[in-house]
């Protein structure tokens, strides 16, 4: 199961701060986000990489790390304005993501052609990723309005997952369900993109964060897909 929670979205507080930002402003702002965003896929690869030896252990442990990721994720929702505190829960929570998801890649590189897997589905996903902002820029259509559509569609995702997880388990809906993911993170992208330019975030970190668990989702949904018709089994 991917980590689908986005409390960390908006709440409207800084709605007349962003309609007051000057142009120089937001490029600023822009340019921090995506610094941010770097740093946070630098160190979601760390905790993967920290993780990847203890894969068999941590696997046992795959519900309180989701748990513990989801808790980080929202203490960054309330610190998301305190300085240094922000950033240390921002590095902490994609840590975290890294370590969650281990297994996952142990897995994967324990299978024939692993590695190359591995390097498929991250280069799909920066792909996807590289597609989707420069649309989100070029576009004349505005996605920044889509928020209740995006999150509706979330919440069908997340129900069909623990559904599936808890009741049904079936390895057809899995696969349904990861390719919705792949498909709605992918225009969560231009909605978050869009919305980071026009300033809609009241932080570069809030930037970041909806930057991040949009490529980090669609890269697990699609090492899950590429891992399952990859599989000699």
């Amino acid at each position: 199961m991917g980590l689908y929670d986005r409390d960390y979205v908006k709440d409207g507080g800084g709605a007349y701060e962003a309609a007051h930002r000057s142009e120089a402003q937001i490029v600023t702002f822009v340019k921090d986000t995506y610094k941010l965003f770097a740093a946070s896929m630098l160190s979601g690869a760390a905790g993967a990489y920290v993780g990847i030896p203890y894969a068999a252990t941590l696997a046992g442990y795959h519900w309180p790390l989701f748990f513990l990721v989801i808790g980080l994720l929202i203490a960054l929702h309330f610190t998301k304005k305190m300085q240094g505190l922000n950033l240390t829960l921002l590095f902490a929570f994609t840590f975290a993501t890294g370590i969650m998801i281990a297994p996952l890649l142990a897995s994967t590189l324990s299978m024939s052609g692993g590695g190359m897997i591995v390097g498929n589905a991250f280069a799909m996903t920066a792909v996807i990723f590289g597609a989707m902002s420069f649309y989100a820029i070029k576009t004349t259509k505005d996605f920044t309005g889509y928020g209740k559509p995006l999150m509706i569609a979330l919440i069908v995702v997340i129900g069909g997952s623990l559904l599936n997880i808890f009741l049904f388990q079936s390895p057809i809906l899995h696969v349904l369900i990861q390719g919705a993911v792949v498909m709605l993170f992918s225009v969560m992208i231009v909605y978050d993109t869009q919305n980071i330019i026009s300033g809609a975030y009241e932080t570069a970190v809030e930037g970041a964060v909806a930057l991040y668990l949009d490529f980090f989702n669609i890269f697990v949904s699609l090492l899950q897909l590429l891992g399952i018709f990859g599989n000699d089994d």
